[in-house]
Parts: structure tokens; C-alpha cells; sequence
């Protein structure tokens, strides 16, 4: 997940020809809501961002002004939770692709996967997390990684929960298909096996296949409330998602992850993110972004 950049064309910010100007009070409420939301963290920098993004939202709500849209996602009805949704849709872009940050899948292959396998095997239960799964292509790759090295896993309690709290991209996980330049980063074995062609319309794809999508589980989950989830886990994939919390949201994320994991359960971040051993004694170094719970 990133922040968005505003897009450039002709009238973006406007209603009937005219400009929807977001003032700094407003863009204070509005940052306040996704904070409260979210965790997400909006500086001044980003408003006209937001003001190019929420724009089209005021057009398809018929708004010609934020002071309303405000009241709308500051309520606590069913309306007001779904255009919170759509707020945090519209301001986010979800940058991810298959196997991204490579490092992390050979420590899966070479150090973390071989023994959960073998556990697995024995009767044991092991469970993975994707936390910010937005598109689907983390829990996937996660999925083939260990198809590919455990093609009995479907046999087994192994399962993988990916979560994000955007209902629109999960949407598109749930889906499971993609283009074929999506797939580049696939190993062409995995891709034979486990992507079977789909055409839509004009549009052809790939699906992926049943084995893969029977260890994943969907859901919507915000990082920054309670989990409602009782069990551990063994692994948890978190990358670039809390860099856009605050400071306090993000060490209250960590806590909450560690809280999850048994000793020597691995937690992988993103490549910009790093957690403070010394604030979180918890978790030691154990690699590129990779850590371990003590």
C-alpha cells in the first residue's frame, strides 16, 4: 500500500466545471478520520492528494462541497462506515506483485518453511498471515512457495490468512485472476502448474488454480483495533504497510504481532521498515527485514 498522487487531467477537482477547493481546516477533519480509522498518517503535504482523489467521491455523491462529506465519514451510521471504506480506497494505491522482495521467499524455501512442513506432517497445526494482503499476489506467492515444496499441504493443517482492510482489493484477491505481465516474477514450473487460463469478455488472463486458493482464507481486518482472531502464528508477512502509520500506531501494530507469534515465530517487514529491538526487547534480527520472536 502506498499514498496515491493526485491525478493531473483536465478538471479532476471539479463539479459542473468548477473546482472543489479543500480547505486546511477540512483536510485537518479529513486526516483526523483516516487517522482514527486507518492509522494511516496524512501530513499537509498530501492535501492536494486528497483534494484530486475525494473529488470524484463528492461527484458521485452529488456533494459540491467537503464541509458534508466531512459530516458523512465523522458519523457512526452504516453509510458513514462504508464511505470510510471508499475514503481509504480513493487515497491509497496497493503497490504489490508476485514473490516481491525475493529475499523473503528463500528464507520461506532455505530456513522457515522445512520445519513447519515436517510438523505439519506429524499432525501439527501451522499458520501464516499475510497482514496488508491488498491484491492477493503475497498470500499467493506464499501459497505456491509451499506447494512447491510440500505439494501434500492441502492434506494438512496448513492454512494462510490474508487480511487487508480495503474491501476492493480483496475483492480482487478473492478473484484470483491476473494478467499474464503479472505473472512474470512466477517460476514458469509454478506458473504451469498453478495459473489455468481464463478469458472474460475481451480480456484474457490467468486464474489461480484450486490447490493454491484452498490454503487462503479472505478476510477484512484493521490493524490499528483489536484482532479478533484467537490462534498463533507461526509466520506473519506484514511489508510496507505501517510505514504509513504514525510512530505510535506503528509500535502498537508490533506489540499486537508479537502478541501472535510463539517463541521463534518469524514476522518479515517491508524493505522500508524496520522495528525498534530495543523498544520491542521481543524481537531479534534475523535476517534482510526478517525478525524473530523471542
Amino acid at each position: 500500500m502506498t499514498l496515491a498522487e493526485p491525478a493531473r487531467s483536465p478538471g479532476a477537482g471539479g463539479v459542473a466545471g468548477q473546482e472543489i477547493r479543500l480547505t486546511p481546516e477540512v483536510f485537518r477533519r479529513i486526516a483526523r478520520a483516516v487517522r482514527e480509522y486507518a492509522g494511516i498518517s496524512l501530513p499537509e503535504s498530501k492535501m492536494a492528494l486528497v483534494q484530486a482523489r475525494l473529488a470524484k467521491r463528492l461527484r458521485a455523491l452529488g456533494m459540491t462541497d467537503f464541509a458534508p462529506y466531512c459530516a458523512l465519514i465523522e458519523g457512526r451510521s452504516d453509510e458513514a462506515l462504508a464511505e470510510r471504506q471508499e475514503l481509504i480506497t480513493a487515497i491509497t494505491t496497493n503497490v504489490t506483485r508476485f514473490f516481491r522482495e525475493p529475499h523473503h521467499f528463500d528464507m520461506l524455501r532455505t530456513r522457515v518453511l522445512p520445519p513447519l512442513i515436517e510438523h505439519a506432517r506429524k499432525g501439527g497445526r501451522v499458520r501464516l498471515w499475510s497482514a496488508g494482503c491488498s491484491t492477493g499476489e503475497e498470500p499467493y506467492s506464499i501459497a505456491l512457495t509451499m506447494l512447491d515444496m510440500a505439494s501434500d499441504a492441502g492434506r494438512h493443517d496448513i492454512k494462510i490468512l490474508a487480511t487487508d482492510l480495503d474491501r476492493a482489493v480483496l475483492a480482487t484477491a478473492n478473484r484470483g485472476i491476473y494478467p499474464e505481465r503479472a505473472l512474470e516474477a512466477v517460476p514458469a514450473t509454478l506458473r504451469k502448474a498453478h495459473f489455468q487460463p481464463r478469458t472474460e469478455g475481451n480480456e484474457t488472463g490467468f486464474a489461480v488454480g484450486p490447490a493454491a486458493r484452498a490454503l487462503i482464507s479472505f478476510r477484512q481486518l484493521n490493524l490499528t483495533l483489536p484482532f479478533p482472531m484467537r490462534g498463533s502464528f507461526d509466520v506473519i508477512f506484514c511489508r510496507n504497510v505501517v510505514i504509513y502509520f504514525d510512530a505510535e500506531t506503528e509500535l502498537s501494530v508490533w506489540k499486537a504481532f508479537s502478541e501472535r507469534l510463539p517463541p521463534g515465530g518469524w514476522l518479515f517487514v517491508g524493505h522500508s521498515e524496520r522495528i525498534n529491538t530495543l523498544a520491542l526487547p521481543m524481537f531479534a534480527s534475523d535476517g534482510v527485514t526478517s525478525y524473530r520472536r523471542l
